[in-house]
């Protein structure tokens, strides 16, 4: 294990809380920033919340959960062995996906087709409006009251959201009406650990797409052959284990794929530190390039992967079909609730009422993106199919 770096996010330099709290007697700001995630009805909820699959699809397939503690434990080894801060690092990893609705990424399309004419859903602002406002757990604020440091990872941990071409004012309505935005430097890069979270979030979903889709019957060991870095894996394995069953040659091939991506990242970054020198997480910050990257060499090679999966998961008819069923049941949803807000329940039912059209479309929609895959097609059937009228 490796000393902390000079560049790392130093929970005793915390710009601290928009909230003023005693610090806890036994953890530090960002254990305690973990802790409060885990704790969130937020995060219980990503349990049955969709990666690729419907949740009722099988118990096998990943869910947002099981996605965020893979990430987690991934961003937990890349934060260690380059001396950074682990817990700010697994907070964040555990955090990332807190914005996503039911279904996917098929349920966000439809929640910001049914919002177009309302500020539109961005899962990533969702998130910042879950952690500031819509989890309320505490007396004294609404949100979870988390450090600077989780909130500028949590906005910023895909890049700068501001630039010469993107004012605040074109950014999603959840950034725009958080009044601290400026604060969290929107125009600079997240620091070190958040950045790790980020590319902890791709390693995760490259590698663990590839086992679901087969295991799924979408596709085949042998119609990876071809693809760069991950057919050698397979090949690989198979060599060194000739009689292992297919299942088994997929957790070990998956298992490397998972390390050839650690390795990368940990040695790429390490380049830059001795390339660019910095000296402070707010040197990290302003860098005008990531820190914390991939190499080119590993970024062009799985690009292939990316379009195979594209094609042979995401868009296979199967997983088309499940898309076009979520998409269609939340658009009922929607236009029910916005049409109709004494069907809501309480508290939701009392907020909804004697609003602007506008501020009830955000209330249906912070209901429905808040939604289980589960809970959204009960939700469905008790609303639609006379059998559920009770």
């Amino acid at each position: 294990m490796e000393k902390r770096a000079v560049f790392a996010t130093r929970h005793e330099d915390s710009r601290g809380r928009y909230h003023e709290e005693a610090p806890s007697a036994t953890r530090t700001p960002f254990q305690r920033d973990r802790d409060r995630i885990v704790h969130s009805t937020a995060f219980r909820r990503l349990k049955q919340k969709t990666q690729v699959f419907v949740a009722h699809e099988g118990d096998h397939y990943r869910t947002r959960l099981t996605h965020s503690l893979e990430v987690a434990q991934i961003a937990r080894s890349i934060a260690r062995t380059l001396g950074l801060d682990e817990d700010l690092a697994e907070a964040l990893a555990l955090a990332h996906d807190l914005g996503h609705p039911p279904f996917g990424h098929a349920g966000e399309d439809q929640l910001d087709e049914c919002m177009k004419e309302y500020e539109g859903f961005d899962h990533n602002a969702q998130t910042l409006r879950i952690v500031t406002k819509l989890e309320v757990r505490y007396p004294n604020f609404d949100g979870l009251n988390l450090s600077w440091e989780m909130l500028e990872g949590l906005v910023k941990h895909n890049g700068p959201v501001t630039g010469p071409d993107t004012p605040i004012s074109s950014l999603p309505a959840a950034f725009r009406n958080f009044h601290q935005l400026a604060d969290l430097e929107p125009d600079q890069f997240a620091g070190p650990e958040a950045q790790v979270a980020a590319l902890s979030d791709d390693i995760a979903y490259n590698n663990h797409d590839i086992d679901d889709g087969i295991a799924s019957g979408l596709f085949t060991i042998d119609d990876l052959r071809d693809i760069p870095v991950v057919g050698d894996a397979f090949r690989g394995v198979r060599v060194e284990y000739p009689h292992l069953s297919d299942r088994m040659v997929t957790y070990e091939a998956v298992r490397r794929l998972i390390g050839i991506w650690i390795n990368d990242v940990t040695d790429e970054t390490r380049r830059r530190i001795a390339l660019h020198q910095p000296q402070s997480a707010a040197a990290v910050r302003a860098m005008d390039v990531p820190l914390v990257a991939f190499s080119d060499a590993l970024a062009e090679r799985q690009r292939p992967l990316r379009a195979f999966l594209y094609e042979r998961m995401y868009k296979h008819y199967k997983v088309n079909r499940m898309r076009s069923q979520a998409k269609r049941l939340l658009a009922d949803l929607f236009d029910i609730f916005l049409a109709e807000p004494e069907t809501l329940p309480p508290p939701w039912r009392h907020d909804a009422a004697q609003v602007t059209e506008g501020r009830r479309a955000r209330i249906v929609c912070d209901y429905i993106a808040g939604m289980t895959d589960t809970f959204a097609m009960e939700e469905h059937r008790r609303l639609f199919d006379p059998s559920g009228m009770r």
